[in-house]
């Protein structure tokens, strides 16, 4: 079972002090998860529609694959917030 911790907002190595940071336990997790995890979406089929009209970017490029398998150090952005893919520590 995954299992994923939301963390505050951190300031990331870029020194971008909006990116929010989330931190997964297992080895990757979806994309659509992660949205709803971070609080970017309410509900699997606003991610589905969301991601799918290309309006999530992946590590800067547009990905339209709600089940894009994202590992620690992956990116997310949506509606100008970005987001980080942290693993367990």
């Amino acid at each position: 079972m995954m299992i994923a911790v939301k963390e505050e907002m951190a300031k990331n190595i870029t020194g971008n002090e909006n990116m929010e940071k989330i931190t997964i336990r297992d080895e990757f997790i979806k994309l659509g998860q992660a949205m709803k995890l971070a609080g970017l979406i309410d509900s699997g089929v606003e991610a589905k529609e969301v991601i799918q009209g290309g309006q999530v970017q992946v590590n800067g490029e547009t990905d339209l694959r709600r089940g894009r398998k994202l590992v620690p150090g992956d990116t997310f952005t949506y509606k100008g917030k970005t987001v980080q893919v942290t693993g367990k520590q």
